[in-house]
This record gives C-alpha cells, structure tokens and sequence, in this order.
C-alpha cells in the first residue's frame, strides 16, 4: 500500500459520491458518510437496521470499492457479509473492521500486513 493509496482512501469525497444510510428504500436516517472516518462513525451512531438492509444489498461493498476505491475493506465487508452477523454484533464487526483499516491507512510503518 502506497502513500498515495492510502491519501486517496481517506480523502473526503464530494457530497454526490456520500454514502446515504437508509433503512429500507424510500427510508433515509439523515445520516451519510463523506470519508472512511465519517463512514465508521455513522456505523455507530445508526440504527443497526440501515446496517443490515446496506450489508444484505452490498451497498458498503461497492461504495468501499468504487468511491473509496479500497478494495481489501470491500473484501473484509463482504466476508462480514457472508457471516450471517444480525443487530449489535454486526454492528461492533463493522465498526471493528473499518476502524482497524483506517488505523492502518493512517499508519502504514505501524502495521503488518
């Protein structure tokens, strides 16, 4: 992983390219998510429905994938996908996995792959 990776993955993206949480279709929180900072925050702070309708659409997948262009995080979110994790457990996996990377983007010397 580059520096220049790594800048591209946390950058903040432009409102257009925001992931949006909703609950179900038609049903916004009023939450969204401008960088990987502001995405694990609000995985926090939404209710964990938006969660796991996002999850079971691929919705974090591809938004990691194609706006952040961070495809080990949609890797990770897609074996977070096939685990079956519900409710508060799904919740604290997410909010793991993505704080975890972030970490290590912000600090590529400090970690091992």
């Amino acid at each position: 992983m580059t520096v220049e990776n790594s800048s591209r993955i946390l950058r903040t993206v432009p409102r257009e390219k925001a992931f949006y949480f909703f609950t179900s279709i038609g049903n916004y929180t009023g939450l969204s998510a401008i960088s990987l900072k502001e995405f694990v925050d609000r995985i926090n702070e939404v209710n964990v429905k938006s969660l796991e309708f996002h999850l079971g659409r691929g919705d974090f997948e591809k938004w990691t994938a194609e706006v952040l262009e961070d495809q080990w995080l949609a890797g990770e979110i897609k074996r977070i996908q096939r685990s079956g994790l519900m409710g508060e457990a799904l919740r604290n996996q997410l909010s793991l996995t993505v704080s975890r990377r972030m970490k290590r983007l912000m600090n590529p010397g400090s970690f091992r792959f």
